[in-house]
Protein backbone atom coordinates (compact mmCIF):
# COMPACT_ATOMS: atom_id res chain seq x y z
CA UNK A 1 0.00 0.00 0.00
CA UNK A 2 1.27 3.27 -0.82
CA UNK A 3 1.80 5.95 1.86
CA UNK A 4 2.86 9.53 1.64
CA UNK A 5 4.62 11.87 4.15
CA UNK A 6 2.80 15.44 4.77
CA UNK A 7 5.80 17.07 3.10
CA UNK A 8 5.62 14.57 -0.09
CA UNK A 9 2.12 15.52 -0.40
CA UNK A 10 2.72 19.55 -0.41
CA UNK A 11 5.60 18.83 -3.14
CA UNK A 12 2.57 17.19 -5.60
CA UNK A 13 0.05 20.11 -4.71
CA UNK A 14 2.40 22.84 -3.44
CA UNK A 15 -0.05 24.48 -0.60
CA UNK A 16 0.96 25.89 2.78
CA UNK A 17 0.81 23.12 5.39
CA UNK A 18 -0.71 24.01 8.96
CA UNK A 19 -0.40 21.60 12.04
CA UNK A 20 1.68 18.78 12.43
CA UNK A 21 0.54 14.92 12.59
CA UNK A 22 2.52 12.03 13.06
CA UNK A 23 0.54 10.00 10.60
CA UNK A 24 1.09 9.39 7.34
CA UNK A 25 -1.28 9.07 4.34
CA UNK A 26 -2.30 6.03 2.83
CA UNK A 27 -5.20 6.72 0.69
CA UNK A 28 -7.88 9.76 -0.01
CA UNK A 29 -11.73 9.73 1.55
CA UNK A 30 -14.94 11.15 1.90
CA UNK A 31 -14.35 13.70 5.28
CA UNK A 32 -17.60 11.73 6.94
CA UNK A 33 -16.04 8.56 6.16
CA UNK A 34 -12.15 9.10 6.53
CA UNK A 35 -9.85 7.41 8.98
CA UNK A 36 -6.61 8.76 10.59
CA UNK A 37 -4.30 7.47 7.65
CA UNK A 38 -6.47 9.00 5.12
CA UNK A 39 -6.34 12.87 3.76
CA UNK A 40 -9.66 14.32 2.67
CA UNK A 41 -10.72 17.63 0.31
CA UNK A 42 -12.93 20.75 1.20
CA UNK A 43 -13.73 22.39 -1.60
CA UNK A 44 -17.22 24.24 -0.43
CA UNK A 45 -17.81 26.15 2.79
CA UNK A 46 -20.78 23.73 3.60
CA UNK A 47 -18.54 20.95 4.07
CA UNK A 48 -15.94 23.26 6.67
CA UNK A 49 -18.67 22.24 9.69
CA UNK A 50 -17.87 18.13 9.24
CA UNK A 51 -14.34 18.77 9.79
CA UNK A 52 -14.32 19.34 13.31
CA UNK A 53 -16.08 15.70 13.34
CA UNK A 54 -13.30 13.54 10.90
CA UNK A 55 -10.85 11.45 11.83
CA UNK A 56 -9.02 12.29 8.80
CA UNK A 57 -5.65 13.28 9.36
CA UNK A 58 -5.26 15.73 6.46
CA UNK A 59 -7.44 18.20 4.70
CA UNK A 60 -6.74 19.84 1.33
CA UNK A 61 -8.43 23.24 1.76
CA UNK A 62 -9.36 26.42 -0.29
CA UNK A 63 -7.25 29.49 0.72
CA UNK A 64 -10.71 30.93 1.87
CA UNK A 65 -12.25 29.02 4.17
CA UNK A 66 -10.73 29.71 7.87
CA UNK A 67 -10.36 26.40 9.84
CA UNK A 68 -8.28 25.38 12.21
CA UNK A 69 -6.40 21.84 12.36
CA UNK A 70 -6.99 20.29 15.32
CA UNK A 71 -4.86 17.80 17.54
CA UNK A 72 -2.31 15.76 15.69
CA UNK A 73 -4.12 16.76 12.45
CA UNK A 74 -2.95 18.76 9.22
CA UNK A 75 -4.52 21.30 6.67
CA UNK A 76 -2.99 21.93 3.83
CA UNK A 77 -4.13 25.29 2.27
CA UNK A 78 -4.21 25.54 -1.97
CA UNK A 79 -6.05 27.83 -4.01
CA UNK A 80 -8.49 25.26 -5.65
CA UNK A 81 -8.85 21.84 -3.73
CA UNK A 82 -10.66 20.48 -6.43
CA UNK A 83 -7.36 20.83 -8.62
CA UNK A 84 -4.85 19.95 -5.81
CA UNK A 85 -7.37 16.70 -5.50
CA UNK A 86 -6.72 15.73 -8.74
CA UNK A 87 -3.40 15.80 -8.67
CA UNK A 88 -3.31 13.78 -5.31
CA UNK A 89 -6.07 11.71 -6.85
CA UNK A 90 -3.46 10.55 -9.89
CA UNK A 91 -0.70 9.91 -7.05
CA UNK A 92 -2.91 7.33 -5.55
CA UNK A 93 -3.89 5.88 -8.95
CA UNK A 94 -3.54 1.90 -8.23
CA UNK A 95 -1.99 0.31 -11.19
CA UNK A 96 -3.93 -0.74 -14.45
CA UNK A 97 -4.84 -4.21 -14.87
CA UNK A 98 -1.47 -6.59 -15.66
CA UNK A 99 -0.81 -7.43 -19.13
CA UNK A 100 1.79 -10.66 -19.07
CA UNK A 101 2.03 -10.32 -23.21
CA UNK A 102 1.84 -6.72 -24.79
CA UNK A 103 -0.32 -8.96 -27.69
CA UNK A 104 -2.12 -11.94 -26.32
CA UNK A 105 -2.00 -15.01 -28.37
CA UNK A 106 -6.14 -14.96 -28.76
CA UNK A 107 -6.11 -11.58 -30.09
CA UNK A 108 -7.25 -11.16 -33.89
CA UNK A 109 -5.49 -9.18 -35.39
CA UNK A 110 -5.67 -8.74 -39.45
CA UNK A 111 -2.10 -9.26 -41.49
CA UNK A 112 -1.88 -5.53 -42.83
CA UNK A 113 -2.94 -3.94 -39.66
CA UNK A 114 0.31 -2.18 -38.05
CA UNK A 115 0.65 -2.22 -34.86
CA UNK A 116 3.12 0.62 -32.77
CA UNK A 117 5.88 0.33 -30.60
CA UNK A 118 4.85 -0.62 -26.86
CA UNK A 119 1.21 -0.83 -28.24
CA UNK A 120 -1.04 -3.29 -25.85
CA UNK A 121 -3.58 -5.80 -27.38
CA UNK A 122 -5.59 -7.86 -24.58
CA UNK A 123 -7.37 -11.14 -25.01
CA UNK A 124 -10.19 -11.55 -27.51
CA UNK A 125 -9.78 -8.12 -29.40
CA UNK A 126 -10.21 -7.85 -33.09
CA UNK A 127 -8.28 -5.79 -35.35
CA UNK A 128 -8.90 -5.50 -38.83
CA UNK A 129 -8.05 -4.81 -42.15
CA UNK A 130 -5.45 -1.49 -42.48
CA UNK A 131 -5.97 -0.79 -38.78
CA UNK A 132 -2.91 1.68 -37.88
CA UNK A 133 -2.35 1.66 -33.73
CA UNK A 134 -0.16 4.64 -32.94
CA UNK A 135 2.45 3.82 -30.22
CA UNK A 136 1.54 3.09 -26.64
CA UNK A 137 -1.94 1.90 -27.47
CA UNK A 138 -3.72 0.04 -24.71
CA UNK A 139 -6.74 -1.93 -26.14
CA UNK A 140 -8.23 -3.83 -23.08
CA UNK A 141 -9.83 -7.71 -23.85
CA UNK A 142 -12.61 -7.71 -26.19
CA UNK A 143 -12.25 -4.51 -27.91
CA UNK A 144 -12.90 -4.01 -31.73
CA UNK A 145 -11.21 -1.86 -33.91
CA UNK A 146 -12.70 -2.44 -37.35
CA UNK A 147 -11.28 -1.84 -41.17
CA UNK A 148 -9.04 1.23 -41.89
CA UNK A 149 -9.56 3.13 -38.83
CA UNK A 150 -6.45 4.84 -37.29
CA UNK A 151 -5.48 5.69 -33.53
CA UNK A 152 -3.13 7.42 -32.07
CA UNK A 153 -0.41 7.53 -29.62
CA UNK A 154 -0.99 6.70 -25.91
CA UNK A 155 -4.97 6.13 -26.68
CA UNK A 156 -6.89 3.74 -24.55
CA UNK A 157 -9.62 1.73 -24.94
CA UNK A 158 -11.54 -0.52 -22.16
CA UNK A 159 -13.16 -3.82 -22.71
CA UNK A 160 -16.55 -3.89 -24.72
CA UNK A 161 -15.54 -0.60 -26.95
CA UNK A 162 -16.63 -0.56 -30.59
CA UNK A 163 -14.46 1.73 -33.10
CA UNK A 164 -16.13 1.01 -36.38
CA UNK A 165 -14.46 1.14 -40.12
CA UNK A 166 -12.43 4.24 -41.21
CA UNK A 167 -13.37 6.41 -37.72
CA UNK A 168 -10.13 8.77 -37.32
CA UNK A 169 -9.26 8.48 -33.03
CA UNK A 170 -6.85 11.48 -31.83
CA UNK A 171 -3.91 10.38 -29.24
CA UNK A 172 -4.06 10.38 -25.01
CA UNK A 173 -8.05 9.58 -25.98
CA UNK A 174 -9.62 7.16 -23.15
CA UNK A 175 -12.49 5.37 -24.46
CA UNK A 176 -14.57 3.48 -20.82
CA UNK A 177 -16.09 0.04 -21.20
CA UNK A 178 -18.57 -0.46 -24.32
CA UNK A 179 -18.44 2.87 -25.81
CA UNK A 180 -19.40 2.53 -29.89
CA UNK A 181 -17.92 4.64 -32.19
CA UNK A 182 -19.10 4.70 -35.75
CA UNK A 183 -22.49 2.78 -35.97
CA UNK A 184 -25.03 3.92 -38.45
CA UNK A 185 -26.45 7.09 -37.91
CA UNK A 186 -30.38 7.12 -36.97
CA UNK A 187 -32.18 7.62 -40.15
CA UNK A 188 -35.34 6.75 -41.94
CA UNK A 189 -38.26 7.96 -44.38
CA UNK A 190 -41.75 6.58 -45.27
CA UNK A 191 -41.34 4.64 -48.28
CA UNK A 192 -43.61 5.38 -51.46
CA UNK A 193 -46.07 2.88 -50.43
CA UNK A 194 -46.49 4.17 -47.14
CA UNK A 195 -46.09 0.68 -45.94
CA UNK A 196 -43.13 0.86 -44.18
CA UNK A 197 -39.63 2.67 -43.54
CA UNK A 198 -36.78 3.19 -45.90
CA UNK A 199 -33.16 3.16 -44.10
CA UNK A 200 -31.13 6.28 -44.78
CA UNK A 201 -27.26 5.39 -45.31
CA UNK A 202 -24.62 6.43 -43.48
CA UNK A 203 -21.47 6.65 -45.45
CA UNK A 204 -19.14 8.87 -43.42
CA UNK A 205 -16.91 8.66 -40.73
CA UNK A 206 -16.59 9.35 -36.82
CA UNK A 207 -12.99 11.88 -36.38
CA UNK A 208 -11.67 12.28 -32.69
CA UNK A 209 -9.49 14.81 -31.97
CA UNK A 210 -6.50 14.94 -29.08
CA UNK A 211 -7.14 14.32 -25.12
CA UNK A 212 -10.91 13.05 -25.83
CA UNK A 213 -12.31 11.06 -23.05
CA UNK A 214 -15.77 9.39 -23.73
CA UNK A 215 -17.79 7.55 -20.54
CA UNK A 216 -18.90 3.79 -20.71
CA UNK A 217 -21.93 3.04 -23.02
CA UNK A 218 -21.72 6.44 -25.04
CA UNK A 219 -21.94 6.59 -28.87
CA UNK A 220 -21.05 8.62 -31.68
CA UNK A 221 -22.43 7.74 -34.40
CA UNK A 222 -21.35 8.08 -38.07
CA UNK A 223 -22.01 10.82 -40.78
CA UNK A 224 -24.26 10.89 -42.98
CA UNK A 225 -22.18 12.02 -45.90
CA UNK A 226 -18.79 13.22 -44.41
CA UNK A 227 -17.49 13.10 -40.67
CA UNK A 228 -19.38 13.43 -37.01
CA UNK A 229 -16.41 15.38 -35.12
CA UNK A 230 -15.46 16.14 -31.46
CA UNK A 231 -12.60 18.59 -30.74
CA UNK A 232 -9.53 17.93 -28.67
CA UNK A 233 -10.21 17.95 -24.87
CA UNK A 234 -13.73 17.17 -24.88
CA UNK A 235 -15.41 15.16 -22.28
CA UNK A 236 -17.95 12.97 -22.56
CA UNK A 237 -20.08 11.37 -19.62
CA UNK A 238 -21.49 8.01 -19.21
CA UNK A 239 -24.77 7.23 -21.33
CA UNK A 240 -24.55 9.90 -23.83
CA UNK A 241 -25.71 10.00 -27.23
CA UNK A 242 -24.14 12.04 -30.03
CA UNK A 243 -26.22 11.51 -33.94
CA UNK A 244 -24.32 11.42 -37.24
CA UNK A 245 -22.74 14.98 -38.25
CA UNK A 246 -22.32 16.57 -34.91
CA UNK A 247 -19.51 18.96 -34.86
CA UNK A 248 -18.19 19.38 -31.13
CA UNK A 249 -15.48 22.45 -30.57
CA UNK A 250 -12.87 22.14 -28.23
CA UNK A 251 -13.12 21.40 -24.56
CA UNK A 252 -17.47 20.71 -24.83
CA UNK A 253 -18.83 18.89 -21.36
CA UNK A 254 -21.99 16.39 -21.59
CA UNK A 255 -23.33 14.93 -18.44
CA UNK A 256 -24.46 11.75 -18.35
CA UNK A 257 -27.82 10.80 -20.18
CA UNK A 258 -27.53 14.20 -22.75
CA UNK A 259 -28.05 13.56 -26.15
CA UNK A 260 -27.31 15.43 -29.46
CA UNK A 261 -29.40 14.59 -32.47
CA UNK A 262 -28.40 14.91 -35.83
CA UNK A 263 -26.11 17.76 -37.04
CA UNK A 264 -25.82 19.83 -34.38
CA UNK A 265 -22.95 21.88 -33.50
CA UNK A 266 -21.19 23.19 -30.45
CA UNK A 267 -18.59 25.70 -30.35
CA UNK A 268 -15.86 25.85 -28.13
CA UNK A 269 -15.96 25.19 -23.71
CA UNK A 270 -20.44 24.53 -24.17
CA UNK A 271 -21.27 22.67 -21.58
CA UNK A 272 -24.41 20.89 -21.49
CA UNK A 273 -25.84 19.19 -18.21
CA UNK A 274 -27.16 15.61 -17.29
CA UNK A 275 -30.32 14.46 -19.91
CA UNK A 276 -30.51 17.73 -21.30
CA UNK A 277 -31.75 17.20 -25.10
CA UNK A 278 -30.37 19.35 -28.12
CA UNK A 279 -32.93 19.85 -31.30
CA UNK A 280 -31.07 18.37 -34.88
CA UNK A 281 -29.05 21.48 -36.79
CA UNK A 282 -28.86 23.65 -33.88
CA UNK A 283 -25.82 25.64 -33.20
CA UNK A 284 -24.86 26.26 -29.40
CA UNK A 285 -22.16 28.89 -29.69
CA UNK A 286 -18.82 29.20 -27.53
CA UNK A 287 -18.95 29.15 -23.83
CA UNK A 288 -22.76 28.39 -24.00
CA UNK A 289 -24.45 26.15 -21.23
CA UNK A 290 -27.41 24.28 -21.01
CA UNK A 291 -28.90 23.35 -17.83
CA UNK A 292 -30.01 20.14 -17.24
CA UNK A 293 -32.91 18.39 -18.11
CA UNK A 294 -33.56 21.21 -20.38
CA UNK A 295 -34.43 20.54 -24.26
CA UNK A 296 -32.99 23.24 -26.41
CA UNK A 297 -34.71 24.13 -29.83
CA UNK A 298 -33.47 26.56 -31.05
CA UNK A 299 -29.57 28.14 -31.27
CA UNK A 300 -28.23 29.23 -28.31
CA UNK A 301 -25.69 32.56 -27.99
CA UNK A 302 -21.98 32.93 -27.37
CA UNK A 303 -22.14 32.86 -23.75
CA UNK A 304 -25.20 32.08 -22.69
CA UNK A 305 -26.59 30.05 -20.04
CA UNK A 306 -30.72 28.45 -21.22
CA UNK A 307 -32.53 26.25 -18.94
CA UNK A 308 -35.96 24.43 -18.97
CA UNK A 309 -38.41 23.01 -21.59
CA UNK A 310 -37.85 24.76 -23.84
CA UNK A 311 -35.30 26.19 -23.00
CA UNK A 312 -34.89 29.72 -22.64
CA UNK A 313 -32.12 32.32 -21.05
CA UNK A 314 -31.84 30.83 -17.73
CA UNK A 315 -32.80 33.78 -15.44
CA UNK A 316 -36.13 34.32 -17.57
CA UNK A 317 -36.85 30.54 -16.52
CA UNK A 318 -35.90 30.93 -13.46
CA UNK A 319 -38.83 34.06 -13.23
CA UNK A 320 -40.88 31.86 -14.29
CA UNK A 321 -40.83 29.24 -12.21
CA UNK A 322 -41.41 31.78 -9.57
CA UNK A 323 -44.25 32.77 -10.68
CA UNK A 324 -45.74 29.31 -10.99
CA UNK A 325 -44.90 29.03 -7.29
CA UNK A 326 -46.67 32.33 -6.58
CA UNK A 327 -49.65 31.19 -8.74
CA UNK A 328 -50.05 27.49 -6.79
CA UNK A 329 -50.39 29.18 -3.67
Amino acid sequence: MKSLTIQEINAIINGEIVGETTHKISGLEQIQKANNTQATFIGNRKYAKHWADSNAALAIVNDTIDLEPGDNRVLIKVKNADLAMAKLLEAFTPEAPYFETEIHPTAVIDKTAKIGKGSRVGAGCYIGKNVVLGDNVTLYPNVTVLDDTTIGDYTTAWSGTIIRERSEIGSHCIFHNNVSIGADGFGYRPSDDGRGLVKIPHIGNVVIGNGVEIGANSCVDRGKFSSTILGDGCKIDNLVQIAHNCVLGRSCIMAGSSGLAGSVTLGDGVMIGGSASIKDHTTIHSGATVGAGSGVMNDVPAGKTVLGYPAVDSREMLKQWVALRKLAR
